[in-house]
């Protein structure tokens, strides 16, 4: 009886210390291209807790691999806001050639790889020193850049162009260019780095592409019951570190697909905000947010269960979100 009741209360004891363990709470960062703002979301109340002032228009978003700076587009001001996320404040603007939309960080945190949309080129910027390495000439309207897992190959997408370029990430040379349906917006690589998934918004398709061999592996198409194929414009795009799931923005169809990433099929449409355009996964891929640049807010996915929990109202049209790294 003794022993039961010891048992019992060490068995309690550690169900409480488990229970006690705080959520892990990440930071969500998400720009209001007509706000001039960027909200900050707490994932684990799933609420803003401030918003602060950038750039003028801003769009593309990303953060440092230690989570200390974020980077904003600022597209009106031709420049990149870098943000100290300790206290929300403007370090300085760097110089990113004109009107930056889109851009990639190295993993090491340095260099900037920017798309400058106004004169068909991608900017290489050194952040430390806030200089321009390289430009590279592209198509027409760049906008989605990605940069492969080995930091060997940047891709570049022209949206006027209906190209996805391949450039060498160490001597900036042109290697290649794809062509994929029209309007391309976002690229980005798997994981693993054996595939490329290019969202092409007026084509309304999806393109998985081999890196190694530049080959179209599989056009991803949708169709979501009671819509025209001119409402399914596919966008921002996420997979899942274990290469199965596809998250695809259908933009004015309000819809997030979900892809089975091996077979290639669609296997759910999830119902969402207005004009869905970009997303972010928190690190622990428990939790996707969608930017819904219509309606004002942000829809957020639980994940393992593919339903939309709730919507945050944000800034003025939402577009770009990424969460912090830790």
């Amino acid at each position: 009886m003794h022993c039961f009741r010891a048992c019992a209360l060490v068995l309690s004891g550690a169900l409480a210390s488990v229970v006690s363990v705080p959520a892990v709470a990440y930071q969500i960062y998400v720009t209001n291209e007509k706000g001039n703002s960027v909200s900050v979301i707490d994932s684990e109340k799933l609420a803003v807790t401030k918003t602060f002032p950038v750039g003028r228009r801003p769009r593309g978003v990303t953060i440092s691999p230690d989570g200390k700076q974020l980077y904003v587009c600022a597209s009106d001001d031709n420049g990149i806001d870098v943000v100290d996320t300790s206290n929300l404040k403007i370090l300085r603007t760097l110089n990113s050639g004109s009107d930056p939309e889109q851009f990639a960080l190295n993993p090491s945190g340095n260099p900037l790889y920017i798309s400058n949309e106004d004169n068909s080129e991608v900017t290489v910027l050194d952040v430390e020193k806030n200089r321009i390495i390289a430009r590279v000439p592209v198509g027409i309207e760049p906008e989605g850049m990605a940069l492969s897992p080995d930091g060997d190959t940047l891709v570049n997408t022209s949206e006027v162009t209906s190209m996805a370029h391949f450039i060498d990430a160490h001597s900036f040379k042109l290697i290649d260019s794809v062509l994929v349906g029209k309007r391309p917006r976002v690229a980005i690589f798997s994981k693993d780095g054996s595939r490329l998934w290019v969202s092409s918004e007026l084509g309304g398709m999806v393109s998985v592409i081999d890196p190694k061999t530049h080959k179209i592996i599989k056009q991803i198409r949708f169709d979501v019951p009671g819509l025209t194929q001119q409402e399914i414009q596919p966008v921002g795009i996420r997979l899942t570190s274990d290469g199965k799931t596809a998250f695809v923005a259908l933009g004015p169809a309000n819809r997030v697909a979900v892809v089975n990433a091996q077979t290639f099929e669609v296997e759910k449409y999830l119902l969402v905000g207005l004009r869905v355009w970009h997303l972010t996964l928190t690190p622990d891929e428990k939790l996707l947010f969608t930017t819904n640049g219509n309606s004002n807010d942000v829809s957020v996915i639980d994940v393992p269960n593919l339903t939309v929990v709730k919507s945050i109202p944000v800034g003025l049209a939402p577009w770009g979100a990424v969460s912090s790294p830790h």
